[in-house]
């Protein structure tokens, strides 16, 4: 990935292309990386900001979803970022629902993909053991749909994070802050355009998961990949590319009104 990664008052972040904002946030176990396809199919009309949220730095006590949060809030309050698309994965779906109920002013639309919130089978129902290579392998490949989308590179990047316990603790904080958190009652709130993006053999945030977000939120549309599990974008970029950009172009920020 050869993307410039800027470092600024404690933020590490991608700022990519200029136009309406992308904001992209990453999963659990994700990387800026995870949007490399996203990058790709949007920053020529989009400007698309990834920031690298401090899930194995932050404080214990704020290892969780509301941590995280805050986190997020400081980011776009500190650039003055407004009228946000808001698109998060996994963990990221989570805190992008959290954050869109908190500054409903800052969200114009959002979009989930394999989103925690209702249910989901982290790390295939289980948590990270350390200093097993093939059991950890084995938990990215879990992942995906077809196991050789888990490079070797992933799979060690992971194994390496598994292996520091001050890590692992943070981890395990903030699963168990996403299984707590169940937003069912909260979400109906979102009246914000909404677009749902599952993978159709997802194992983590199963089909189902996606049908209920839909049923919850009243201005969503859901789309199904199929071959495709909890990271579609990393998955099956150019599809879910394709659903993405189809329905930024007839979900428009801001309405022209003919004179």
């Amino acid at each position: 990935m050869n993307y410039q990664i800027h470092e600024e008052n404690g933020y590490k972040y991608i700022d990519e292309g200029e136009g309406e904002i992308l904001f992209l946030l990453h999963g659990l176990f994700g990387a800026l990386s995870n949007w490399e396809g996203v990058i790709e199919g949007f920053r020529g009309k989009y400007r698309v900001i990834i920031p690298m949220m401090p899930i194995y730095e932050m404080p214990i006590a704020k290892a969780g979803c509301e941590g995280l949060t805050e986190f997020i809030e400081g980011f776009v309050n500190w650039k003055g970022f407004d009228e946000l698309t808001l698109l998060g994965n996994s963990l990221g779906g989570h805190v992008s629902l959290i954050y869109t109920l908190r500054n409903p002013s800052k969200v114009k639309r959002l979009v989930l993909t394999g989103s925690s919130g209702l249910f989901e089978d982290g790390m295939g129902g289980s948590y990270p053991k350390r200093g097993n290579y093939q059991y950890i392998k084995e938990r990215v490949e879990y992942t995906f749909y077809r196991p050789e989308t888990a490079t070797k590179a992933l799979i060690d990047e992971v194994f390496e994070i598994t292996n520091s316990a001050s890590k692992v603790i943070r981890i395990i904080s903030i699963a168990k802050s996403a299984q707590r958190n169940n937003m069912a009652k909260d979400v109906v709130r979102i009246k914000v355009p909404t677009l749902l993006v599952w993978g159709l053999n997802d194992t983590i945030t199963p089909p189902q998961v996606g049908h209920e977000f839909n049923r919850l939120i009243e201005n969503s549309e859901l789309h199904f990949i199929d071959e495709c599990s909890h990271a579609p974008m990393m998955e099956c970029p150019e599809r879910f590319n394709e659903i993405l950009d189809g329905w930024l172009e007839k979900t428009p920020i801001r309405v022209v009104e003919l004179v």
